[in-house]
């Protein structure tokens, strides 16, 4: 489900992509939030929490909270709900606080922003 129309909002024609999640082929908007595209596609669940393993699903949409984490391209931790979709992108859920040490070495070698790979560190059981 898509907002198409709205009274104050307009929104550009933008390219469609396929991206795998947990290796299935999705289509998505190139740039739109990797989690608004997961959304549109029914999937509603993006993580475990650490320790209890509650699903997790989109929550804020700006990138202050760690509901959204998950592993793109190889890198855990990514904030989906800030990070723009690019064609072939592979999504998979996360289960607890994921390896900060492959997030470091490999945000840099994926291309995707470390500094978003590294805020989602924290234990946020509550969250």
């Amino acid at each position: 489900m898509r907002i198409r129309e709205h009274p104050i909002l307009t929104f550009p024609a933008r390219r469609k992509v396929t991206f795998f999640f947990e290796g299935r082929p999705l289509e998505g908007y190139e740039g739109e939030p990797i989690a608004a595209a997961l959304h549109a596609a029914g999937i509603r669940v993006l993580r475990e929490s650490p320790v209890l393993g509650r699903p997790r699903g989109f929550f804020c949409a700006v990138g202050n909270c760690s509901s959204c984490l998950m592993v793109v391209d190889g890198v855990p931790n990514v904030r989906v709900c800030v990070e723009k979709l690019r064609e072939g992108m592979r999504v998979e859920r996360q289960a607890g606080k994921g390896n900060l040490l492959a997030a470091v070495g490999g945000g840099r070698a994926s291309g995707l922003d470390s500094g978003a790979a590294l805020h989602g560190c924290g234990g946020e059981e509550g969250a």
